[in-house]
């Protein structure tokens, strides 16, 4: 017998911006497995529990029930839509383009990209716009968490360049990590700097957010700052650095400029103000701002009095990272917050030296590719600005047009605001979903439903944006895709296909293409002969590489110059920029000589005054809203979303606030509550979090109406976490403010309720997860999520996949609908156990499985009084014994018939290791928390894979030493 071959194919992971290599296995054209690639300098061979589970989110199951195969067409709004073929739906497409354009000219239409492009891709997409079109409306949805972070470069430093690389982990003294929850965000960014930490136990760790996140589980100090007030943080540490002699005075008087009006501003930044302003304390923040000035040791003494004694201490000043992301990044003073932080860097001196600089971590997989092509509304390719005239000259050069246009175009927010408002007539939407991921849902899905044609080109059938499509185009995606990304170290690294495109999904880069040229013949006057291209089209790119080389030509002599690297060299080994032509390396980390790219050459400090968050708390709304990410999941989970195993970490969309909140409102674990911003409501349970202060709320920022969603009682669909945050901007970046929402939270009086979980195939579970999606605006409230029997990666036969579908309304609905929910679940087959009261709006339903050995609880639907969920639920998701229950089962109550014991909460997504697990471990280890770690580990595998659950397990170790601790 012949066993199928495996082919090995080395590619880069698609989710976030550290940029892992990962080894795709497949054979028969399908994908079979992925591992870390040992040689990949990102990552060495690590993966996180999403990385490390690609390979099932493209499983056969998966692709036939969640993948766009087809190109689709909407005749009308709301219609099913029905299939198309490609030529007719690209011709339709460039007429509808064509016709806007020449009535209402081309500012009349706009392009909505995505972070999770390759560089070919938004290449062509820039190009189609500007350069083609003539319009600057192309913005991508990089502008939600990475604009801030370009902002504060250019205006400290000159270019956006991130200075820094992933090995000044490994060499800091003092590693800042602010706004960012890297174990979450960065998972294997994070495995780094644990192991930095292990190996450098003088390492100092200062973790600052307003939630105690699993980073700060490895902080030596924490700083729990009131939301927003991070400009104030770092003025008031520039402050205590001037009054106690920490500046690197000579640095500074060699390399930068502008310090004088900085100064200025933060004289009044003083450590009672600082203190009262982000709620720390004054010893907390002067530590902050020691350690940040890399003064360690024996350092940490009182101010030197003679300038000896500050000349000994600068010799003892050891190099400090800064780590941050979206904390920093999406604020109304986003800008301000980087260049603050930046100007610390500079103050200190410390940039452009081993394990020193300012490192913002890229939230996407290709924001920094994006960047680097100038795929947004204000940029040029590399790096280029669009207000400048010689710029534009230079691109319009390389393309072959006349010129490229000037007026400024619409950012992401503006963008859907022209839409709402009738400015934009039609929308072209690639590879991103905002009717999930924008902020201030009710405008963007008012842009939606007003543009007169909406084109979505996406690789999921499933996200909440193609219900608004009037047509679908199909795109290839992660195992199908070639080109490159770029991390957020500058390093490019290859993306290969493994396997060949499903069904009908066309490259991104293909589609744009095809699109552009049939456009090109509609709009001559915009048309031309591409004298330095060579070719009477502007786009002929017979494949990525061609793309991709004359994207390098466009970097010649830039800050990020690649005309040193080609195709065959990124075949061998991911590179990083500058490398320029004649040279054999890119540049490890930036500005060692202390030489910036500005008209000077010197890095300019920025006046940053605090400013308030643009929504402060007021008494009708007294909660402070944050949105963040969970550790399993993605953006708007259209493919982590599709694997159960996922939701054990966090099974359900929930609100978390302060315990002491919950009781002054007297709110219960669970409790139905109505959030409320001036934007938007939603319904959701509440679950209590240690992690949060007082007047602080959080929800993931995951939870769209694909898996939470409703009807409101003015009979409006809910939208999901983004109906409550604001699209107020950084006046700079234009980068909206998700970070905070002034919000109110009421319990919600809803009396029926109604929870169904049940097993189901896998071939059909997705489907069956897309017909509840339709149900759930039945219904005042409903979620719907997989879950799994979280069976070990290693044992991928033994797993199995269900749904839980959960719902509240004021009144019992019509016994139709729980049929079909019943239906949907395979509850309606004669093996079925069942009990109604039509009166008291009660329903329960069993379906037991029988066999020679054993009685399992295989799905069940309870209406009305769902109290026995909790000990229901478990018999099902656990798979105990059931044929002890029987018709028991029917019973209501919160009290199990018979006395069963939970495995407990999933703590360990690669080795199904719970809490319950660990917990009886740890009862039996000795010595250190090291030691007792390491035990645990030895014994139950957990936290020995990908790692994301270690902080986690930390926590618990240390949670069985305080008992001990305090009675010694």
């Amino acid at each position: 017998m012949n066993l199928p071959t495996v082919r090995e194919t080395k590619s880069t992971c698609p989710y976030c911006g550290v940029g892992c290599g990962v080894i795709i296995e497949s054979s028969a054209n399908q994908i079979t497995g992925v591992r870390g690639d040992p040689d990949h300098p990102a990552n060495f061979g690590r993966l996180c529990t999403k990385g490390a589970t690609l390979h099932l989110t493209a499983s056969a199951a998966v692709n036939q029930q969640t993948r766009l195969l087809q190109p689709m067409q909407r005749l009308q709004r709301g219609a099913p839509a029905q299939r198309m073929a490609w030529d007719a739906a690209l011709d339709l497409a460039a007429d509808k383009f064509a016709s806007i354009i020449s009535a209402h000219g081309p500012d009349a239409v706009g392009f909505y990209i995505s972070g999770q492009l390759l560089t070919e891709d938004y290449y062509v997409f820039n190009k189609l716009a500007k350069g083609l079109i003539g319009t600057n409306n192309i913005d991508s949805n990089s502008r939600l968490c990475m604009s801030s972070a370009v902002a504060g470069y250019k205006q400290t430093l000159g270019m956006d360049s991130p200075p820094a690389c992933y090995d000044d982990v490994k060499q800091a003294g003092t590693i800042f990590i602010v706004g960012a929850n890297t174990a979450y965000a960065h998972p294997i960014l994070f495995r780094q700097i644990e192991d930095a930490k292990k190996a450098n136990p003088a390492l100092k760790i200062v973790v600052c957010d307003p939630r105690r996140t699993d980073t700060a589980e490895i902080a030596d100090l924490f700083l729990p700052i009131q939301p927003g007030t991070d400009v104030m943080l770092f003025n008031g540490m520039l402050h205590l650095m001037l009054w106690e002699g920490w500046l690197d005075t000579a640095y500074m008087a060699a390399h930068t400029s502008g310090f004088d009006a900085l100064k200025a501003t933060v004289r009044d930044c003083t450590p009672d103000v600082v203190a009262q302003t982000c709620g720390i304390s004054k010893e907390d923040l002067f530590t902050a701002a020691q350690l940040f000035a890399g003064l360690h040791g024996p350092a940490l003494s009182p101010r030197p009095s003679d300038a000896a004694g500050r000349a000994a201490a600068e010799v003892r000043r050891t190099p400090t990272l800064s780590l941050y992301c979206q904390g920093l990044n999406q604020s109304s003073s986003g800008t301000a917050k980087n260049a603050a932080l930046i100007n610390l860097h500079l103050a200190t001196g410390q940039i452009g030296k081993p394990g020193a600089g300012p490192f913002s971590l890229t939230g996407q997989p290709n924001a920094m590719g994006g960047r680097e092509v100038g795929g947004m509304a204000n940029l040029l390719s590399a790096h280029r600005d669009l207000s400048n005239p010689a710029h534009r000259a230079e691109v319009a050069a390389l393309w072959g047009v006349p010129d490229v246009p000037s007026k400024p175009g619409k950012t992401a927010v503006e963008m859907f605001q022209a839409a709402a408002d009738g400015e934009i007539k039609a929308l072209w939407i690639a590879c991103t979903n905002p009717a999930q991921s924008m902020p201030d849902q009710a405008t963007v899905r008012r842009a939606l439903e007003r543009a007169e044609f909406v084109v979505v080109q996406e690789a999921f059938a499933s996200t909440a944006t193609c219900r608004y499509a009037d047509l679908l185009l199909p795109a290839t995606t992660w195992g199908e895709k070639e080109g490159t990304v770029t991390n957020s170290e500058r390093r490019i690294s290859r993306v290969r296909a493994a396997v060949p495109a499903l069904g009908g999904a066309r490259h991104d880069w293909q589609i744009a293409v095809d699109f552009a040229q049939r456009l090109e013949a509609l709009l001559p006057q915009h048309r031309a002969a591409a004298p330095a291209i060579g070719s009477t089209t502007l786009f002929p790119y017979p494949n990525p590489e061609t793309i991709w080389n004359e994207h390098r030509e466009s970097t010649r002599g830039r800050d990020l110059d690649i005309t040193g690297m080609t195709y065959p060299m990124l075949e061998q080994a991911p590179q990083q920029w500058p490398l320029a032509e004649g040279q054999t390396q890119g540049k490890v980390r930036l500005y060692e000589d202390g030489i910036f790219p500005t008209a000077d050459g010197r890095a300019r400090f920025v006046n940053t005054t605090y400013k308030a968050v643009a929504e402060p708390r007021e008494a009708r709304y007294p909660f402070s809203l944050t949105t963040g990410r969970l550790r399993d999941q993605w953006h708007g989970m259209s493919r982590t979303g599709t694997l159960g195993r996922l939701f054990g970490h966090v099974r359900e969309p929930v609100l978390q606030m302060n315990p002491q909140d919950m009781a002054r409102r007297l709110f219960k674990e669970g409790d139905l509550v109505h959030v409320t911003s001036k934007r938007g409501s939603i319904l959701v349970p509440v679950q209590a979090s240690s992690e949060l202060g007082l007047t602080q709320v959080f929800m993931a920022m995951h939870w769209g109406e694909e898996f939470l969603s409703g009807l409101s009682a003015t009979g409006q669909r809910l939208a999901g976490v983004n109906a409550l945050t604001t699209s107020a901007f950084c006046p700079d970046a234009k980068q909206p403010e998700f970070k905070h929402a002034a919000v109110k939270v009421l319990k919600a009086e809803l009396p029926w309720s109604l929870l169904a979980v049940a097993w189901l195939p896998a071939e059909h579970l997705l489907s069956a997860r897309t017909e509840l999606q339709q149900l759930m605006t039945r219904f005042a409230y409903a979620s719907c999520v997989p879950f799994t029997n979280n069976a070990p990666l290693d044992a991928p036969a033994q797993e199995r996949s269900g749904l839980l579908f959960r719902a509240s309304a004021l009144e019992a609905p019509p016994d139709e609908l729980l049929a079909q929910i019943e239906s949907l679940l395979n509850l309606d087959s004669p093996y079925v156990v069942r009990y109604a009261d039509k009166k008291r709006g009660q329903r329960r339903a069993a379906l037991l499985q029988r066999s020679a050995s054993n009685t399992t609880l295989e799905g069940f639907l309870l209406a009305g009084d769902t109290s026995a969920q909790s000990w229901i639920t478990t018999l099902l998701q656990d798979e105990l014994p059931a044929q002890a229950y029987g018709r028991a089962l029917l019973l209501p109550g919160a009290q199990p018939p018979v006395q069963l014991v939970s495995r407990g909460k999933q703590v360990c997504a690669c080795f199904n290791v719970t809490d319950v697990a660990i917990e009886a471990q740890l009862s039996q280890c000795q010595g250190s928390s090291q030691e007792r770690l390491a035990s645990l580990q030895s014994a139950l595998k957990c936290g020995t894979n990908c790692g994301s659950c270690v902080p986690q397990l930390q926590r618990m170790v240390r949670a069985t030493l305080a008992p001990r601790l305090q009675s010694a």
